[in-house]
């Protein structure tokens, strides 16, 4: 199935719906994760982990090490609240986090906007041609890049 369609969420309903769904993989969702959660979730465009230390250090009042917060965005990645930008080495908070598939992401090179698209026929064939070669557990991730409409201008 090509383009299958989801339930986006935002704002409170998307921080309620990670907390859900990271309970029920068996985890806390302690106060640290949930203000991790919240700044990744703030962000308009893929935030490092640097990023988002400052701004929970911010909303804490005191220093957040960066080490911490790749911990926890690791576990969010693993437990499919985030989505990992391969190439920026930079993080998006997943606004369908109960649903499992494969992303493609856009990347503007410009301003760095990353636009989420769905494929499964063309990750499904990617997936198919890892098995092929003799890959288990294939998980594709697709990053194009290029500029956005707003850039390209």
């Amino acid at each position: 199935m090509t383009g299958h369609t989801h339930k986006e969420h935002s704002g409170a309903r998307l921080i309620e719906e990670a907390e859900g769904v990271l309970k029920s993989s068996g985890e806390q969702w302690t106060a640290m994760r949930a203000d991790v959660f919240e700044a990744l979730a703030s962000q308009d465009r893929p935030a490092s982990a640097y990023d988002i230390a400052e701004i929970v250090g911010g909303k804490r009042g005191k220093r957040v090490a960066a080490n911490s917060v790749y911990r926890i965005l690791d576990l969010f990645v693993r437990t499919n609240l985030a989505n990992r930008i391969e190439s920026a080495n930079a993080y998006l908070a997943n606004s369908h986090p109960g649903c499992q598939h494969d992303c493609i992401f856009l990347i503007c090179d410009d301003c760095g906007t990353a636009t989420h698209l769905d494929d499964d026929k063309l990750t499904g064939a990617l997936r198919d041609a890892g098995h092929r070669a003799g890959f288990a557990d294939v998980r594709p991730v697709v990053e194009l890049r290029g500029l956005c409409n707003e850039c390209a201008g």
